[in-house]
């Protein structure tokens, strides 16, 4: 009887994500107002790489058993494509890191790089040539970039036995 008088008038203790909130109501409408696919760079990106004559599949599901995406997909040449956001991804030039609840920003970014890294693997491992474009890169130099690879890769499947 005592413990459950004890038990019932004693505070509630809060869940640990009461007491640390991560992100700012202003800060979540802003993100949420962020595209994570189909995005400024992606499509002007794709624009670019359709202009030289390139075709491909976006936000394709290269791993199986994941839900992960590649952003543009060169089937026939595997080649994967993705533009990488410079907060996002830990951009070493521009990757910043908030003040406000800095060790949860932290771990949420360290779980992206560790997640990029393992997809990368996962599609090397897989056969596949993986090019990652940070979004302040120069769009025409990625092309060129990712055009080369493509044009490379898509002849030899073209004189492989």
């Amino acid at each position: 009887m005592l413990f459950s008088l004890i038990w019932t008038t004693m505070p509630r203790q809060p869940e640990p994500a009461e007491i640390l909130d991560p992100v700012a109501p202003g800060t979540s409408r802003r993100m949420a107002r962020t595209a994570q696919r189909d995005n400024r760079k992606e499509r002007a990106l794709r624009s670019i790489l359709h202009r030289r004559g390139l075709r491909f599949r976006v936000h394709g599901r290269l791993l199986e058993g994941s839900r992960r995406t590649v952003d543009i997909v060169f089937a026939r040449a595997r080649v994967a494509v993705f533009i990488d956001g410079c907060f996002w991804h830990d951009c070493p030039i521009h990757g910043t890191s908030p003040t406000n609840n800095a060790a949860w920003w932290r771990a949420k970014i360290d779980a992206n790089v560790a997640r990029d890294r393992d997809t990368d693997a996962r599609l090397v491992e897989s056969g596949w040539t993986v090019v990652r474009i940070w979004e302040h890169e120069d769009l025409s130099v990625a092309a060129d970039r990712i055009e080369a690879l493509v044009r490379v890769d898509a002849h030899n499947a073209k004189t492989r036995p």
